[in-house]
């Protein structure tokens, strides 16, 4: 019974640890479904907001409460610094996006002037398309700095992975605000093949059922540990039973008759009874 108390026990602590393991799991995916909710807010709040100018919003570091605000910005383009954004994706399509600063009189700020696609074994030109030349009128969406490794965000031969505000500013030489715009639509119109980045999809996503699964792994652990002590519980009893009806059964041995033997009679003494069945008289 020792040994399966040992077994019980390690088996109840590997499981609480998975389990534990699991819920957090769970709680973590709740949260991620918290999060987007609040972002869908945010997204159809600012989305739907009037236009604002770059003196109301660039006002300090672009948080994901700041995205997908539309900004109208006037200024010109640095033609002679554009960044080629290699490995992008717009909903389906694969290709490319090109960022050039825009000078405005509030600071300069990056402007991502849309999505390339690219055929199948098409590849990325190493010069962007240039932009359109003189003051131009800019309405994009307001973007905060892409996360990610720094070998993604460092520019190499105007090239880059991700979008950061504060990599490219080390890059140019000059400061730059903080964040960037999406550009939606630009006048004068740009050419190029640019088609704005598509807003992200506004729905809540896998989370709460990766949340239930991970809740429902750890009560089929719970259950698992249950049904498994009870088939241990279950095996012993068997074992028991079958060891009580192999033994031999222990009576008491049991005395043979004892054989009485004839009592002889002595030739000279006449018999106890004659034919008739009466006593005899011994003496006249």
């Amino acid at each position: 019974m020792r040994r399966l108390w040992v077994r019980w026990a390690l088996l109840i602590v590997a499981v609480a640890m998975l389990g534990a393991a699991f819920v957090n799991l769970g709680d973590w995916q709740l949260e991620r479904l918290q999060q987007r909710r609040e972002r869908n807010t945010a997204t159809l709040a600012n989305e739907q907001a009037p236009v604002r100018t770059v003196t109301e919003v660039f006002t300090h570091p672009i948080t994901d409460a700041d995205q997908w605000q539309r900004v109208e910005a006037r200024g010109t383009f640095d033609a002679d610094h554009q960044y080629v954004l290699r490995y992008r994706q717009n909903g389906d399509a694969d290709g490319y996006e090109v960022v050039t600063p825009l000078r405005t009189d509030a600071g300069t700020v990056l402007v991502d002037r849309g999505f390339v696609a690219l055929r199948s074994g098409e590849q990325i030109p190493e010069a962007a398309p240039p932009p359109p030349p003189g003051e131009v009128t800019v309405v994009g969406h307001v973007r905060r700095n892409e996360i990610g490794r720094r070998a993604a965000l460092t520019p190499v031969n105007q090239q880059m992975r991700l979008i950061s505000s504060d990599a490219v500013a080390s890059d140019l030489g000059y400061p730059l605000l903080n964040g960037y715009l999406g550009l939606l639509t630009v006048s004068p119109p740009q050419s190029g093949g640019f088609v704005p980045v598509v807003v992200p999809e506004i729905s809540e996503g896998p989370h709460f059922w990766y949340a239930v699964q991970w809740f429902m792994f750890t009560g089929i652990g719970v259950t698992g540990v249950i049904v498994f002590i009870r088939g241990d519980l279950r095996a012993r009893r068997e074992e028991r039973s079958a060891h009580s009806q192999a033994s031999p059964t222990r009576s008491s041995p049991k005395q043979s008759p004892q054989k009485q033997s004839p009592q002889k009679q002595s030739p000279h003494m006449p018999s106890i009874e004659d034919e008739s069945g009466k006593e005899p008289a011994l003496w006249s």
